[in-house]
């Protein structure tokens, strides 16, 4: 891979890592184009730039995370001695996001290999937009409530539709945000939730794949991917990805989802085709 492709694939992943239409697909989608075909070549690098968003969500929404760090170790409430509360609103916002983890973390664990099978296959790719665009459309016309908080029960349900959008083509933001909003969460929740959920398991697969890299050596864990490919690819993902977040955040206050859902329609079936 060469320093143009390694830009190309990091702008793809820095857009489309928010924009609800699958960083994973479009990077399988690139990488073919690009001519890489082998899983173990890309994989890494793909770990690599998904580091790179997770710092430019850290960054977009630094304000929202160092609120839930400055009450996580607060005492809740109390009245007269007694506790009015069990949890503050941060801790039950942290605790949201640790349930939601669960069933990411479960498949990381056990199902692992599986899944990086299937970021060679085109035909997994096509198919898993062609759902992505099922469940856009399905949550832009659902009438639901607005909840003001989103619950424990709510967090893992939606960490479940995190778990299958490991699939590439099955888009993370769009699958987790959808959920979210079938569930009867509010946009602005659902925005901010959608992102920050993403971070621990992303950060913590990066850590695995590190210490893998170092057992196998970090030249042959990149496929031979030149170091100068590898900053200018990880630099474009934060940079587009910043952009990227701040965007996605506006659109789905504004609740223009469904535009998406004829995209990942569009590309979808071109994909099946390409792949048949």
């Amino acid at each position: 891979m060469g320093t143009l492709e390694a830009l190309l694939l990091g702008l793809l992943q820095g857009l489309t890592e928010y924009l609800p239409i699958s960083s994973s697909g479009h990077l399988t989608l690139g990488s073919h184009f690009a001519g890489i075909t082998e899983p173990e070549a890309i994989l890494p690098f793909t770990v690599l730039l998904h580091v790179a968003t997770v710092l430019s969500t850290i960054v977009i929404l630094h304000k929202e995370i160092t609120w839930i760090f400055k009450g996580l170790f607060k005492k809740p409430a109390q009245k007269n001695g007694k506790l009015t509360e069990r949890l503050n609103n941060q801790q039950r916002y942290a605790l949201a996001i640790l349930v939601s983890m669960i069933p990411v973390g479960i498949v990381g664990v056990f199902f692992k290999d599986a899944v990086e099978e299937t970021f060679s296959s085109l035909f997994v790719v096509g198919c898993c937009l062609l759902l992505t665009a099922a469940l856009l459309t399905f949550s832009y016309y659902a009438k639901t409530s607005k909840k003001e908080n989103i619950s424990v029960k709510d967090a893992f349900i939606i960490g479940l539709g995190q778990a299958l959008a490991v699939l590439p083509g099955l888009s993370r933001s769009g699958t987790t945000i959808a959920t979210g909003l079938i569930l009867g969460n509010s946009k602005q929740n659902m925005a901010q939730f959608s992102f920050l959920m993403v971070i621990p398991p992303i950060l913590g697969e990066a850590l695995l794949e590190t210490i893998d890299m170092f057992k196998m050596g970090i030249s042959a864990s990149f496929g031979g991917i030149s170091p100068m490919a590898l900053i200018v690819g990880f630099t474009a993902a934060f940079l587009s990805g910043c952009i990227a977040c701040k965007w996605m955040i506006s659109i789905v206050r504004r609740g223009k989802l469904i535009y998406f859902a004829y995209y990942c329609l569009v590309v979808g079936i071109l994909t099946i085709v390409l792949a048949l």
